[in-house]
This record gives C-alpha cells, structure tokens and sequence, in this order.
C-alpha cells in the first residue's frame, strides 16, 4: 500500500526543537537527528544515533508514536509494560476456562479418544500417519479425512503419562494452550495493529500497547471459544492456532535484519512454511497460514495499495514494479510461499487418497440441496449466524445440524434479511479496506478481513462439503479478524467520543459478561448431561440433541425417560437411523418386541448397511422364535462389518439355543479372535463345553481365556466349576475365593464354592458358604436344597458321634 507522503505531514506539524519533525506516518518512516538511515515502513530497522541529544533512541521512539495520531491515542485506557499485559490475558484466559479442569469426557471425546486405538502404547507409532483423527484407516470408505496425527500424538502422550483415561490431564493441557495462545496474541496484534518495527539491537517494539492488550483479552474471554477448550477434541483447534501464530510470528522474524528494505531472512521465511505444515498436522486450517502471510507481506512489508495494483492490473500498466509487486523481494516470498503450500497439500493428498469423505444429508442438508440457489443462499446463511456468533456468543449449542437450521427455500423467508445485513457490513467493510485515502485505515481492514475470512474458507463449503452446518470450533482463528475489527472500531469511536472513560468502562463490561459467559459455559461441558441439556433451548428442533439426552439418560438406567426424547428425536427427523436403534433396543429389553422389531426393520430399510441395526434386529426375531430369520439378520451385520465380535457373540447365542454345539463354538471363537477380551463370549464356550461333558476342553479354554483376562471373576468361577467336576479340588477352591474376592456379593459363588466344600468333605466350609450363599439370595436355585442335605448329614454324623 502506498503510505502517506511523510514530509507533508512534516510540515503541518511545524518543526521538533531539534529543527527537524520526530513525527512517525503510519506506514512512513522514521527520521532521527544525525543518522543516515534509510528504512522501509513498518519492518524498518532503526539504524544507531551518534546524536547525544538522543540517548535512549527506545523510550524517544514511544514518545515519537504517541504524540503522532495512531489506535492508541484516543484511548482512555490503562498502558501496562508488556510483561504485566501478557499476565493480565494469561490470568484472565485462565479464570474463563478453569473450572473445565475436572470435566469428563463428553460427547466426541469418546470416540475421538476412549475409543481411538490410536492412543493405545501396543499401536506402533507409525499408524497414527496411516489413520484419520478417529483411529479409522484413511484409506477406509467410512473415513472422515480429518488427518491430524499431531492432535492424537498429544493425546496419546496425555494418556501414557496419565497411566489411562483420566480427563484431568487432557482438559489441563487444554487451558494451558489456550492461555499460551492468548498470550501470544498480545504480540500478534501489537504487529497487526501497530506495525513492524525493530530497534538496532534487533528488539520489535510495541506501537500500539493498549490496543493490543485489549484485542488480545477480548480474543482470550470469547465464549465462543468454549468448545474448543472445555471440549478435548478442540485441542486440534488449539494446537492448530499455536503454530499459526507461531508461523506468523516466524515470518516476521524474516525482515528483523532488513536495514535497506530490500534484505530479508530466506531461513525465516522457510522455519514460517514449516511451521504452517505443523498447524496443517494439527488441524486441517492450519494451511491458510501461508496465505495470511503473503497478504501481510502485500500489505504492511511491501506498503501495496490494492486498488491501485487492480487499477493497473486492468489497464495493463507496464510500471507494475512502481506499484510495489517486485519490490523488496516480495515475488520472491510468495513463491516460496506458494511452492511450500502445493508440496505440503500434494503430500497430504497423497497420504489421504483421493477419495472425499463421506457425509451424510443430516450432517450439512444444504449440500445435498439440488437447486444451486438453495445451496448458494443457505451457505451464506450460514455465514451470517457465524458472524452472529462473534457478535454475540450467547446462544452456543454443541451441535446445530439435524433440523437445528431449517434451509431456507424462498426469497420470501424472513432469514433473508440476515444475508442482506452480512453483505452490506462486509461489502462497506471492503470498499474502505479499498477505497480509503487513510493507508493506515487500509491496512488494518484489510488485515482484519483477511484473518477474518481467510481461516474460515475451509469450512465455507466452496471448495468441498463439510460434515456440519455450523461449528463453534472452527471460529477459533477467524476470531482474531474479528477482535482487530471491534478494537479498531471501538478506537475511532473514542476518537470521536467527548467520554472516553464512559466508552472505555463499557468495553469492559462487555469483556466482564464474556469471562461470565465463557466461566458458564465451561461448566457446561463438565459433563455430558449438562452439556445436551443446555442445547435443548438453544436448538429444540435438533434431532441429534434430544437424541444425545436420551443415550445419556438410557446410560444412567432412566429407561422411561430416555425412550421419550429417543421418540422426539424420531419425530423431529423420521430417517434418524440411530435413534431408531437405540430406541428398538429399550423396548426390546422391555419385552415391546413387536415396536422393537418394526423399528429396526426400518432402519436397516432406510440405511442398508447399518450393521448395529441387523445384529439387533436378530436379537429381536431370535426373542420371537423366527430362528431361520435371525441368523439372516447376524449373517448381514457380519457381511456390512466383518470384524464384529457382538454380532458373532449373538449368533453363537442362537446356535445354542438350537442346539447347535458345534456352529456355536465356532461362533463364539469367532467373537474371541476379533476380540480377546471378550468374557460373556469365553465363558459361554467354557459353560457349554461343560454342560457338554467336554471336561478337557473346557478347562483348556478356560485357562486360555484367563491367561488373556487374568482379573475377570466370571470366568474364574466357570473354570473353577470345570475343576471341582475334575476333582481338582484344590486349585477349584483358590479360583472360587479369588472370585469371591473379586465379587463377594455374588450368591452363586459361595454356593457352588459350598457344593466343592460338600463333595471334597469339608461339610463346616460347606455350611458356612451355603449360609452366606442363601443370606445374599435366598431364593438361590438349589443351594436351599443342598443346604438341607448337608445339615440332615451334619445331624446323622452328631448322632453316629453320640452313639
């Protein structure tokens, strides 16, 4: 951008005692008293004074910057040292977000991590470059392609050093990010905001302290910043914006050493692509970086005026270089830059595959809108309630698809208005970043808008679909667009406003009720229940929110009440295929088998290859005796998911109950391959082998499977039955009281450790176990009948003693 001519504005100020005017343009330059330095405008060098008059040519540059008009000057608003500013965003990010310390995990942690098996120490290292951010292969056709090996690095690190799940650790790591991410803002602003300045000794100076400081604590108390710290899965977006600032920060470090404007640090250059890489490891918008940077450099290096290089650019003008596209290396940047980008998106396409992810009309309806108005009018919709949610982050929903935002098909709907306020605001917005005399104005609008709008862009739907309508999280970094836009509006107000201090203490008000907000809505995301509930207000049209308040009530046993918002959810959206699962699967367990049946069969009806639908649909018809269709059933849940363990589980179930002894076992060995750990399906094989007479067998299987399952109660109490009927009482009786340690309130265990008792001859164990037995179930099958067996023997032995 072409800066205001320095010596006219000179010569309105009048002279500096010193004859000469210490005044500084915003995007001119610094003269000093007997120096002979040249600089460029905001990545100058301030060349050494040999002026004795000038002493601290540091404490005379501040001077310089406050008494020229500039963010600062109007502001009545407290100038700390940058130490203390940088303590004051840490202490004020911490208190927003610190009572999600102790939340649990809620709902994508799950699978992101309790279920990623990626975060496992027996997965090798390597996998985590072959798998997507959920643990499934890239390669796979259910893959969502969000690559982020970086993201679950940290989070399998959380976990290895936590000795397991614990959720403290992960949500800690979570604030601390934050708090470092805001604290480098302060410096990131201090350059958006003021511009880039060395001194001789190489030190950047801060020429907008107070406009930085507030930019920065308005970015670290934004509520919607909520979900990406109090959620764990939001430590990609965090990880993501750690190294975009860094990135950014990087390449400013490029023009530290640049004394005539025309050297910079190609090394600089190079360590701010790689680290742009990194952010992209952490978080698909991590790329973008690299653009923000080459327009940083367009605009605040290279001092381009847009309007004019268009201008030429339409006309042809051959003196192109004039208008600063050649100067001071800038082409040179930019390919650096743009060759960095294509290598880093050409390796992620290779590691990815070609393949797009694959969503679902529920998780974003407009894409999948035929008309190209709909879609066109619905995604600028959406653009204007995430604008909405910067503006005012009060209504914040875990989840706005499914309903949450009906589309909206004609011009006649109302919403309308929405889009027409968005593009008069950006649209004006524009045409001052443009059209403006002010470059200083120029610059920051432009800045402001180009981080506001250039890390959304892969969320925008324009170049590819997205799996979401709208996300809180992916507004984390065009945030910083936004805090430049509301400081830079909030100091020409106070440059128009007679009370500056009436202005000052309403901005502060807004930051005190957003450290209220965010401090509510962190609790919020404490736990699960709490966290869907709050949605319920916000989005009541959502299917998936009354269906999440049903999973979580159905998994605290509120069967009764789960049931309810599961039937909500279908109604909201009739093809809510996993409602209909989770539903059919309460009221099999409340014997409707008839409602159950009809409600998976139509779910399979409406997604074929719902294999979890097809298992419990058998479980269903094998309830109602329609064998021949049952194993149909588990048959194609295992043909849509070959790696099934439950499915062949269930099967083995049925084979049992047709006595079929052999296709059971091998079901059930089936299951045990898939997965090792799984019990019900050991000790089936166990009990059935010894209902079978299979002695041998059974106890083989039975210490293979506790070689596997050392701690499991349940298949010692099987294995030590197979023993007893071995007549190896012995290793019977430890098994049976290592059970009974395990699980002491289980009846079964000490009557049948009383029946060993009984056969080995220790009748006084025996009755003692047979008691404790009948006190803990006294409706124990047998163990009443026993009991009096062995206290008839007990008496016969008193009277054969007597006698």
């Amino acid at each position: 951008m072409s800066s205001e001519n320095v010596s006219q504005r000179r010569s309105r100020r009048g002279p500096s005692p010193a004859g000469r005017s210490a005044g500084r343009s915003p995007g001119g330059r610094v003269s000093h008293p007997g120096g002979r330095c040249r600089t460029g405008s905001f990545s100058s060098q301030i060349c050494n004074q040999h002026n004795a008059e000038a002493p601290n040519l540091e404490q005379a540059l501040h001077r310089m910057a406050q008494t020229e008009p500039n963010l600062d000057h109007d502001i009545s608003w407290l100038l700390l040292p940058s130490y203390w500013a940088k303590m004051v965003v840490a202490l004020i990010s911490f208190l927003c977000f610190a009572n999600s310390y102790d939340g649990d995990f809620v709902f994508d942690d799950s699978e992101a991590i309790i279920n990623n098996k990626d975060l496992r120490a027996e997965t090798p290292l390597g996998d985590l470059w072959h798998h997507d951010f959920w643990g499934s292969k890239l390669s796979s056709n259910t893959s969502h392609k969000s690559y982020r090996p970086l993201t679950v690095l940290t989070f399998r690190i959380n976990y290895l050093f936590a000795g397991g799940f614990y959720p403290v650790g992960f949500h800690v790591i979570n604030i601390i990010l934050h708090c470092t991410i805001s604290v480098l803002m302060v410096d990131v602003f201090s350059i958006l905001l003021g511009g880039l300045q060395f001194t001789n000794k190489g030190r950047r100076l801060n020429l907008a302290p107070k406009t930085s400081l507030l930019a920065a604590l308005l970015f670290a108390a934004h509520p919607v910043h909520t979900e990406c710290v109090a959620g764990i899965v939001g430590r990609a977006d965090l990880l993501c914006a750690l190294f975009f600032l860094l990135s950014f920060l990087g390449y400013c470090k490029a023009f530290k050493e640049n004394k005539e404007g025309h050297n910079f640090s190609v090394f600089w250059v190079l360590v701010s692509v790689i680290l742009g890489a990194i952010a992209m490891l952490c978080k698909e918008q991590g790329i973008t970086i690299l653009g923000l940077n080459a327009v940083f450099d367009a605009l605040v290096i290279n001092k381009l005026n847009l309007l004019e290089l268009i201008q030429k650019l339409l006309h042809k003008d051959k003196s192109l270089e004039n208008a600063g596209l050649l100067r001071k290396g800038l082409l040179l940047r930019i390919t650096l830059l743009m060759s960095g980008g294509a290598s880093i998106l050409y390796i992620r396409w290779r590691i990815m595959g070609t393949g797009p992810p694959a969503f679902t009309e529920v998780d974003n309806p407009a894409s999948f809108a035929d008309s190209l108005f709909v879609r066109a009018i619905n995604y600028n919709y959406y653009y204007s309630l995430n604008a909405w949610l910067l503006l005012c982050p009060w209504w914040l929903c875990f989840d706005w698809s499914m309903g949450c935002i009906p589309l909206i098909k004609s011009v006649s709907d109302w919403r309308i208005i929405a889009l027409a306020a968005l593009w008069f605001c950006l649209i004006g917005l524009i045409c001052q970043a443009l059209c403006s005399e002010d470059s200083h104005k120029r610059r920051i609008l432009t800045l402001g808008l180009g981080f506001l709008i250039i890390p959304f862009l892969p969320a925008s739907n324009l170049f590819f679909r997205v799996g979401f309508v709208i996300a809180e999280r992916v507004i984390y970094l065009p945030s910083i667009g936004y805090c430049i836009l509301f400081t830079y509006g909030f100091s020409l107000l106070s440059k128009q406003a007679k009370k500056k201090k009436i202005l000052a203490v309403a901005v502060l008000g807004i930051l005190l009720i957003n450290v209220m907000r965010c401090a509510l809505r962190s609790s919020q995301w404490r736990s699960e229940e709490q966290l869907f509930r709050s949605a319920l207000s916000v989005c009541p049209l959502n299917a998936k929110v009354h269906y999440n308040v049903g999973k979580n009530l159905a998994d605290k046993g509120n069967q009764s009440a789960a049931i309810k918002y599961y039937r909500e959810a279908v109604r909201l959206n009739p093809k809510y295929v996993h409602a209909m699962n989770n539903l059919g699967n309460i009221l099999k367990e409340r014997n409707e088998l008839q409602e159950a049946e009809e409600l998976l069969s139509l779910a399979v009806q409406i997604q074929p290859d719902f294999a979890a639908a097809w298992m419990n649909l058998g479980i269903v018809q094998n309830s109602l005796r329609r064998f021949e269709e049952a194993e149909q059933s588990y048959w194609t849940a295992i043909k849509h998911r070959k790696k099934y363990p439950d499915c062949y589980y269930n099967l083995g179930r049925l084979y049992a109950d047709l006595n079929r002894h052999i296709d059971a076992l091998n079901a059930w060995r089936n299951a045990t391959v898939l997965k090792p750990e799984h019990s019900l399906a050991w000790n089936n094989m166990i009990i059935l082998l010894d209902n079978t007479g299979n002695l041998a067998q059974a106890e083989a299987v039975g210490r293979e499977a506790l070689e596997l399952i050392p701690n499991d109660h349940s298949l010692m109490f099987s294995l030590a039955n197979v023993l007893g009927k071995s007549q190896k009482y012995k290793e019977s009786e430890a098994l049976f009281l290592k059970a009974i340690k395990a699980n002491p309130n289980a009846a079964s265990y000490h009557g049948n450790l009383a029946v060993l008792y009984h056969r080995w001859g220790n009748l006084e164990l025996a009755k003692k176990h047979y008691e404790v037995s009948l006190k803990l179930d006294p409706m124990a099958p047998g163990t009443k009948e026993n009991y009096n067996l062995l206290r008839r023997k007990l008496e016969q032995l008193q009277k054969k003693g007597g006698a």
